[in-house]
């Protein structure tokens, strides 16, 4: 098969995947690997340069957009009661992965897989159903998750790149250092603003004829991803950074991030999930061993947040705290990105990657169908 074939067929599948959507009534993101699956499965997806250069940008470009749903400025003001709760369920989420892994004597990776949260389905989630209290606090204690999650990530990366020892460790104190020279920035950059608040409106105009707005996302996200790639530190933090870094300096823009989405998930994004997808064969779909691990995988994310999500029984009811736990047990992205990095570090075999891509996938199918269930019940109850 040759490039213009490949071209012609990933056209077609960025053209029809919402109205399978629609139609499956399943989230675009998942119809989207399913699609690449199936079309991988019976040999018209091969290996190109070009489609794994995109498919790593939409990648980046969606961990972009997951950043801008970060507004700094609103984060720090977060109630320390909540701040409090929030910490308590993530270290209770990552005590009982380590007892769950060395009790089922699990590897090592599962430590990692098994606590990651990410917001981006979240989300979409609260577009379906609206605003919440349950909802907003998944938002909340998932932006603490996922940033954690990626410093993880990025430390993780650093260990399958370098190994242990001085290389690593020396890979961590630039993380650290770079950190503490973001968190300084910030502050930084907010003072600049409040007291010289034109500059602000200098760089991002409201009548923006030029596109100014645009340009400087994403210069910043390909300046951004620059930095870490000179570090030797993973590029999706500073992808992540920089998202964050538009959405709280330039709030007066509210109409930046609607510019921005429909070209990632309208053509990159997706092109990420369709790659992802082609990785995954269906005949693997009959290995018993390899389903085994999936519903395990499964299994325990679903049960580690529902049970560590009970620290929030004085202020939320049993099922907000149902509805808390499933919101936050989607991590599609991280998930996928972390067992492409072991996979490719020959961390885990084909094996366990294949387990933990569909692991992904129902993950989200489950969580999906479950808070729409449960909030049906509601409207039963009331009529």
């Amino acid at each position: 098969m040759g490039e213009i074939e490949l071209i012609v067929i990933i056209s077609v599948l960025l053209l029809i995947a919402p109205f399978v959507s629609n139609i499956l009534k399943l989230p675009i993101a998942v119809v989207e690997i399913m699609m690449g699956s199936l079309v991988g499965t019976f040999g018209l997806l091969h290996e190109s340069h070009l489609f794994e250069l995109l498919s790593e940008v939409g990648f980046l470009y969606l961990m972009f957009l997951a950043g801008m749903e970060v507004n700094l400025k609103q984060f720090v003001k977060i109630d320390k009661k909540i701040f409090l709760l929030g910490g308590l369920f993530l270290s209770f989420l990552f005590l009982l992965t380590v007892i769950f892994v060395k009790f089922f004597h699990l590897s090592n990776i599962f430590i990692v897989i098994l606590p990651m949260i990410s917001v981006g389905l979240i989300v979409s989630v609260q577009k379906e159903v609206g605003k919440s209290e349950w909802i907003e606090m998944a938002i909340t204690v998932g932006v603490i998750g996922e940033l954690l999650s990626i410093i993880l990530l990025t430390v993780i990366s650093g260990i399958f790149k370098l190994g242990m020892g001085s290389a690593l460790y020396f890979s961590i104190l630039k993380l650290i250092i770079l950190i503490t020279i973001l968190i300084v920035g910030f502050y930084f950059i907010k003072v600049l603003f409040w007291w010289f608040p034109t500059i602000k409106h200098y760089i991002m105009p409201d009548d923006d004829k030029y596109n100014q707005d645009i340009r400087l996302s994403f210069a910043l996200f390909f300046i951004m991803i620059s930095i870490m790639i000179y570090l030797h530190l993973d590029v999706v933090l500073g992808a992540f950074v920089a998202g964050m870094f538009i959405t709280s300096f330039f709030e007066h823009n509210v109409e930046l991030e609607h510019k921005l989405a429909p070209f990632g998930f309208g053509f990159l994004i997706t092109l990420f999930f369709i790659h992802v997808g082609s990785t995954f064969n269906l005949k693997y779909l009959v290995d018993l061993k390899m389903l085994k691990i999936t519903f395990l995988v499964v299994a325990l994310m679903l049960g580690i947040r529902i049970v560590a999500s009970l620290v929030f029984i004085k202020i939320m009811n049993l099922r907000e705290i149902l509805l808390f736990a499933l919101s936050l047990s989607m991590p599609l992205t991280l998930l996928i990105a972390t067992s492409t990095l072991a996979y490719q570090a020959q961390s885990i075999d084909l094996m366990h990657y294949n387990a933990f891509i569909l692991a992904s996938i129902l993950e989200v199918l489950i969580a999906m169908i479950g808070i729409k269930q449960i909030l049906k019940i509601k409207i039963d109850k009331n009529r």
